[in-house]
């Protein structure tokens, strides 16, 4: 099968098994002794091992609400971005309704053999539940805590024990929430540290380019997160720009991306090509980080006298461009995230920016951003107002935030950095 016919059949199973509940889709989708790992070290060994998890989510999460952001397609893999949120109803390897309301997001790896799913690669990251994050900030504390998750069985899936698997447990439990408060100290000190690296590394200054208008703006979460974005001057006039973002929060996080970004100015000094630089960065961090971590990154080089964009992307959101017209467009480019598996290659693009035209690099933290009903901002809505704005009428990113403070509402704890940079060309 091809790479288009093996993103279709994985577009179809995620609607069937995660958007419509339907379990019978396993058995068309997957072999027999299909394996499944999450990452770093969790297991199912079956797709009926498979299809009874799915019915315990199916039971405990009934409103339950799936949404597939991103999907790439390369010879026999096809990898994804998902989310999900839901409100704990129902009963969970005995842990009684809670109500809490929980939210997760991941990047699925499947590889395909002549229709059929034999093995997969999952990464996930599970928030707190609101009500848990309100709790934690009013000092709460109990000693009437549900048995820790190592003590809870799950009989018959042969399902080794996943971080994943366990964040969901301890979130359901009072003792997950009795630890994080005992912790908080040693957590708070972590982010103050993860802060300054974060803080340090983003550039001095915005380069000044004449015709052009560069703006930058980083707002970190409380829990900060892996976000980073860069200017890399050439001698020869052009510019690089750089958006990325490492998973996960605080140290880990900050360490990821610091490295990441020092990679990139090393790789940089040597090569022209944005696809080889990052398929060179991606060696290298294959072998530097942890498995259960990676960066998605999207970096461009800019030549202002002519408007010319070379760019390449590692699984990071799709800027938009938005011309003269009023007409928004998305810079596509296929390419894995940085840091998951070695030996990758990056499709390398470019466009014109003509006078009038403008571009917006990203991170997940804007579009991710909830309002009081946990609707998300969403790519959509951020690609209208994209096209909507025009460069005279001032800046972008102040614009796109406040409209992203009137979506959220007032009282919005944000959830993960947010990184903009714009780049504008002058009308002449």
């Amino acid at each position: 099968m091809s790479a288009q016919e093996n993103e279709a059949l994985v577009r179809r199973y995620f609607e069937e098994a995660w958007v419509k509940r339907n379990l019978a889709v396993v058995d068309e989708f997957m072999v027999p002794n299909y394996i499944e790992h999450q990452i770093p070290d969790g297991q199912l060994t079956s797709r009926h091992s498979l299809k009874q998890l799915l019915a315990m989510y199916y039971r405990a999460f009934p409103d339950m609400k799936s949404v597939l952001h991103d999907i790439l397609a390369q010879g026999d893999r096809v990898t994804y971005r998902w989310s999900v949120s839901a409100t704990h109803l129902g009963d969970w390897v005995g842990i009684p309704p809670t109500g809490l309301h929980m939210t997760a997001t991941g990047i699925t790896i499947y590889r395909i053999a002549e229709g059929k799913a034999v093995e997969g690669w999952s990464s996930v990251a599970i928030s707190r539940s609101e009500e848990e994050q309100r709790w934690l900030s009013e000092g709460g504390t109990t000693d009437d805590a549900f048995p820790g998750s190592g003590d809870v069985p799950l009989p018959g899936l042969g399902l080794e024990r996943s971080p994943a698997f366990d964040a969901l447990l301890r979130n359901l439990t009072w003792r997950f929430r009795a630890a994080e408060a005992r912790e908080r100290e040693r957590i708070e000190h972590e982010l103050q540290v993860a802060r300054q690296i974060q803080q340090e590394l983003l550039p001095e200054r915005i380069p000044k380019l004449d015709g052009w208008r560069i703006a930058a703006y980083y707002g970190p979460a409380r829990e900060v997160g892996g976000d980073f974005y860069d200017f890399l001057e050439f001698p020869d006039g052009r510019l690089g720009f750089v958006v990325g973002d490492a998973t996960g929060h605080g140290m880990p996080a900050a360490l990821v991306m610091a490295t990441t970004r020092g990679m990139l100015r090393a790789v940089v000094q040597s090569l022209e090509s944005p696809g080889v630089v990052l398929a060179k960065v991606n060696e290298a961090l294959v072998a530097d980080i942890p498995p259960s971590t990676f960066v998605t990154c999207f970096y461009a080089i800019l030549e202002p006298q002519s408007g010319l964009l070379r760019y390449a992307n590692a699984g990071h959101d799709l800027p938009y461009l938005r011309h003269g017209d009023g007409e928004a467009e998305e810079l596509r480019a296929r390419g894995m995230p940085l840091g998951l598996m070695a030996g990758m290659s990056y499709e390398e693009k470019e466009t014109f920016l003509i006078p009038g035209d403008s571009a917006l690099f990203y991170s997940d933290g804007l579009v991710e951003g909830h309002n009081p009903k946990r609707e998300m901002f969403g790519f959509p809505r951020l690609r209208r107002l994209v096209a909507e704005r025009e460069a005279e009428e001032g800046s972008v990113v102040e614009f796109l935030m406040d409209k992203l403070r009137t979506f959220t509402g007032e009282g919005w704890e944000q959830e993960d950095d947010i990184t903009l940079v714009t780049l504008q060309r002058a009308t002449q």
